[in-house]
C-alpha cells in the first residue's frame, strides 16, 4: 500500500512540476519540467538518503565511537525484527532526529549530538524507536523523495522570477500573470505536499515507535524535551533546506507549532497525550482481572508487572545523562 502512495505521489509531483514549467515556458517550459522531474525522481530513488545526510554533514558513527547509542539502535532494530540501519551522527546542538532510506536493507538513522546530550538513556531509546517505525512502515523512502522533489519544485519559483525579468519570453501563454502564479504555487503547493505525507505519519510512527521500545512514557518525555529545546536552538542547516523539515522528529524549524494546515507536523502536546492514553491503556492490560482466589491473584499480579523491555536497558531510575560516549 505504501509502494502505491509513493507512486501516486511521485506522479503528483511530477504533474506539478510540470504545471508550473508550463506557467513559466508554456509547451517547451513544460517538456524541460517534465525531463528535469523524471531525472530527480530517479535521482531521488536512489541517492536521496546520502543526499540529505550531506546537507546536515551526518557521520557515520559505531559499536566503538558511540558504543550505547549504537547499542540502542542494534537493539532496538532486533525487537522491531528489521535489519541494522546505518546509524549516524549530527553535529547541532538542537535536539532532534530523523531515518532515512529507500526500503528496511537501506535505512539510516542519524541522532543530533544535541539529543544524545540532553536525553536520558531510555528517552533516546524511545526516540529512536520512533525512526525505525518510519523504516519498518516504508515511510522513509516518501519523506525522503519528497523532501528532494519538494525542494526543487520550490527552487522553480526563483526560476519564474529569472524568467519574468525577461521580456522576450514570449512561450509564457498567461505572460506576467504566469510567472506571479508559478512564483506563489510552487512553494506554496510543494509545502502543502509535505504536510500532507507527515502528519498523519508521526502519529502512526510514535505508536509504533511506543510498541518497539515497550513504553511510550519514554517517547512522550522526550517529545516534551525536544519541543521545548527546539523553540529555543536553531538548526541552521534546516532553516536553509526547509524542505527536509518534515523528516525530523520535531520541526526543526522556527514557530509552526499549532496542529492546523500550515504546519509540517501535528502538534507536540497531542502527540504526548496519545501516547499517554496509551501507556494507561498498556497498564489497565497488565492488571491482574478479580478473582475469587487471593493466591492466583497475587500469581497473575507478578507475573504481569513488567510493562517495559528487558534485557537492553539501564532499569531503574532515570539516568543522568545520554547515551552519548
Amino acid at each position: 500500500m505504501n509502494l502505491v502512495r509513493t507512486a501516486m505521489l511521485l506522479a503528483f509531483l511530477t504533474a506539478l512540476f510540470m504545471a508550473v514549467g508550463f506557467l513559466i515556458g508554456g509547451k517547451g517550459g513544460m517538456m524541460i519540467a517534465l525531463v528535469v522531474a523524471a531525472a530527480t525522481n530517479l535521482f531521488s530513488y536512489w541517492n536521496a538518503d546520502k543526499l540529505v545526510l550531506s546537507m546536515y554533514g551526518a557521520k557515520e558513527v559505531d559499536e566503538r565511537s558511540a558504543p550505547e547509542y549504537h547499542g540502542i539502535v542494534r537493539d532496538l532494530a532486533a525487537r522491531a525484527g528489521l535489519p541494522m540501519p546505518r546509524v549516524y551522527v549530527i553535529d547541532s546542538e538542537q535536539p532532534n532526529a530523523f531515518a532515512t532510506g529507500r526500503n528496511p536493507q537501506n535505512a539510516a538513522v542519524a541522532a543530533s549530538t544535541g539529543l544524545l546530550h540532553a536525553l536520558s538513556y531510555e528517552e533516546v531509546a524511545g526516540v529512536m524507536a520512533h525512526e525505525l517505525a518510519h523504516v519498518q512502515n516504508r515511510d522513509t523512502l516518501t519523506m525522503t523523495i519528497t523532501a528532494t522533489i519538494a525542494g526543487a519544485i520550490s527552487m522553480l519559483g526563483n526560476f519564474a522570477l529569472f524568467f519574468g525579468g525577461n521580456r522576450e519570453n514570449n512561450n509564457n501563454p498567461l505572460g506576467f500573470i504566469g510567472i506571479l502564479i508559478a512564483m506563489i504555487v510552487a512553494p506554496f503547493a510543494a509545502m502543502l505536499v509535505q504536510m500532507a505525507i507527515s502528519r498523519t505519519r508521526e502519529y502512526s510512527a510514535d505508536r509504533r515507535g511506543a510498541e518497539i521500545c515497550g513504553n511510550p512514557l519514554w517517547l512522550s518525555s522526550a517529545l516534551r524535551k525536544i519541543a521545548v529545546a527546539a523553540g529555543r536552538i536553531p538548526n541552521e542547516e534546516a532553516e536553509h533546506n526547509p524542505a527536509t523539515a518534515h523528516m525530523f522528529i520535531i520541526n526543526p524549524l522556527s514557530g509552526a507549532r499549532m496542529d492546523n494546515l500550515f504546519s509540517t507536523h501535528p502538534d507536540t502536546g497531542n502527540r504526548i497525550a496519545a501516547l499517554e492514553a496509551m501507556a494507561d491503556d498498556m497498564r489497565q492490560a497488565v492488571q491482574p482481572q478479580p478473582s475469587t482466589r487471593p493466591a492466583e491473584a497475587a500469581k497473575a499480579g507478578r507475573k504481569s508487572r513488567s510493562v517495559p523491555p528487558t534485557g537492553w536497558g539501564r532499569g531503574g531510575s532515570e539516568p543522568p545523562k545520554g547515551p552519548w560516549s
